[in-house]
């Protein structure tokens, strides 16, 4: 077990001397350390529901618990573990290590690069939406816009390539099928067995919720394309 993690307070000192924006900048910085710890731990690599549950338990508890059914209540802890991700995988890339991020699959690994070269020169959507604070603090109204875009194949910064790449694995595919129908199939057969009842867990059945929410506005936004 990584040795910070022995160290690391079970919660952050007390904040109530410090600004908003450095009570802010501080909990990132926790959170970070907390992160890199935990992937170092897991080098098979987390989900983003495995990634928050840890951070929510014992030695940790960084992370207050939140309802996964209420956008408005997940959205704060998403963004700020995807802030601290992004700048994660800035840093670690010039030392040499990959940090792969996605919601289905976060790993953390050697460098496929030659070492300093990790961060790309392209813009990256999804980098640029996660370090930008200002879209930390967003109204429940927006949240839920947001939401609502994605359950209609509106793509906003939230889903990549390799997301799909790994919602298809989590459900059984190498690759993302051609039909809808069979993902349809796969998914109704895994909630089957993921089902608490049947001896599997309910953070089983979110990530298969997740993947199949992910792959079903994949296929939206390929027909309205």
């Amino acid at each position: 077990m990584n040795n910070r993690q022995q160290d690391y307070p079970a919660r952050p000192e007390s904040h109530n001397e410090l600004k908003p924006e450095e009570a802010l900048e501080r909990q990132i910085v926790l959170l970070s350390e907390a992160i890199e710890a935990t992937l170092r731990e897991f080098p098979e690599g987390l989900s983003e529901l495995q990634l928050i549950r840890t951070l929510q338990s014992p030695p940790w508890t960084l992370l207050e618990r939140v309802d996964f059914s209420d956008p408005a209540s997940l959205y704060p802890v998403h963004f700020l573990v995807f802030h601290c991700l992004y700048r994660l995988r800035d840093e670690l890339s010039v030392q040499g290590e990959q940090l792969t991020v996605s919601p289905m699959r976060i790993t953390l690994g050697p460098a496929r690069t030659v070492a300093g070269s990790g961060v790309p020169d392209a813009p990256d959507a999804l980098r640029l939406f996660y370090l930008d604070l200002s879209q930390y603090d967003l109204s429940g109204l927006t949240v839920r816009r947001m939401v609502d875009d994605f359950w209609k194949g509106v793509r906003r910064p939230f889903i990549g390539e390799s997301d799909i790449a790994e919602a298809a694995r989590a459900l059984g595919f190498d690759t993302v099928p051609d039909d809808f129908s069979v993902v349809k199939k796969a998914y109704r057969k895994q909630a089957m067995r993921a089902h608490p009842d049947r001896g599997g867990s309910n953070q089983d059945v979110q990530v298969l919720n997740q993947a199949f929410a992910c792959l079903r506005q994949h296929f939206r936004s390929a027909v309205q394309e």
